[in-house]
């Protein structure tokens, strides 16, 4: 029974610190300097504000570009700035100019004199937005709050993770504790650091926190290094969670770099946390809701457990 459900699911992750760095470093050597020419919607379900209105940003140069959590700020002349925000399945392409708008995937536009910066979100659920906001004071409302963890002391990091009781988990991808951590580099960061994705913040103990710390800003740093060198020569056209070179995000099932033990995961709703049992857990085989609801008593509580149940 458990064999059957072995099977990896496709998951899409919304683009994290990393990702939208990269895009901002490939958007800066395009579009910094140069007028928004045109901004073309495909969807009128993108836009989330009335004022100030498109048009008011057109022609407008833009001076700066900015990461604010998972959004990515535009800053034109007159303080106007556009503010989009991915979600999960909402994907950035750098296009010839003028670059058509077919297809219910294609929800925006906005051109430039050397080409056109198109927006694109699979799926029916259209989840990204488009805010425009007048003024620096405005643009801070979208901000969750998260701190900056590459900027941030250990002592600050701490106080963040621990203003409330969390697993590591959940408090790791708050965009109101960290700013800019999602499902794919939760994962990494926990792996890295040798721990739970369900120990809870008040738990743990000083050696832990210092581990985690410094997990967080090494993963941060490496991929963020890593995806910038690609972004230089490239646009990054295919963003995804699931990078090769990821010790255990999307791995399920195949070997621990670490280790060698399977990677293990615990799906719920449209994510799944992936984990390393021997070197996060004890040994422990976290439970996954589905499946443990269905195995009831024999849902195995260690990695022998789960090898046995294999077999069966």
């Amino acid at each position: 029974m458990l064999q059957d459900c072995r099977e990896h699911d496709i998951v899409l992750n919304m683009p994290e610190l990393p990702d939208i760095s990269a895009y901002i470093k490939a958007l800066e050597s395009r579009i910094v300097g140069q007028p928004l020419e045109h901004i073309r919607l495909g969807s009128p379900f993108l836009l989330r504000t009335v004022q100030p209105p498109p048009n008011a940003a057109e022609g407008k140069v833009v001076h700066s570009l900015r990461r604010i959590g998972k959004r990515i700020a535009i800053g034109v002349e007159d303080d106007i700035w556009l503010v989009l925000h991915l979600m999960i399945a909402g994907r950035l392409h750098w296009r010839t100019r003028g670059a058509k708008l077919g297809g219910r995937q294609n929800l925006a536009a906005f051109d430039f004199p050397n080409g056109s910066l198109v927006l694109t979100e699979a799926g029916s659920k259209h989840r990204a937005s488009l805010h425009l906001i007048h003024s620096e004071e405005a643009l801070r409302s979208v901000d969750p709050g998260g701190i900056e963890v590459l900027s941030s002391t250990l002592d600050s990091f701490r106080e963040a993770m621990t203003a409330e009781n969390r697993t590591l988990k959940r408090a790791l991808t708050d965009p109101r504790i960290l700013s800019g951590i999602g499902n794919a580099y939760s994962d990494e960061i926990l792996h890295a650091a040798q721990l739970s994705p369900i120990a809870l913040t008040s738990k743990l103990k000083t050696e832990e926190w210092e581990r985690l710390y410094a997990a967080t800003r090494e993963i941060l740093q490496r991929w963020m290094d890593q995806l910038g060198s690609e972004a230089d020569a490239n646009f990054p056209e295919k963003v995804t969670a699931f990078r090769k070179g990821m010790a255990v995000h999307g791995r399920y099932g195949e070997p621990c770099p670490r280790c060698g033990e399977k990677i293990q995961r615990i799906r719920y709703a449209d994510n799944e946390t992936n984990y390393c049992a021997r070197c996060q857990t004890g040994g422990k085989v976290l439970a996954d809701r589905s499946l443990s609801r269905l195995l009831g008593s024999d849902w195995p509580r260690t990695l022998d457990e789960l090898e046995a149940l294999k077999r069966r």
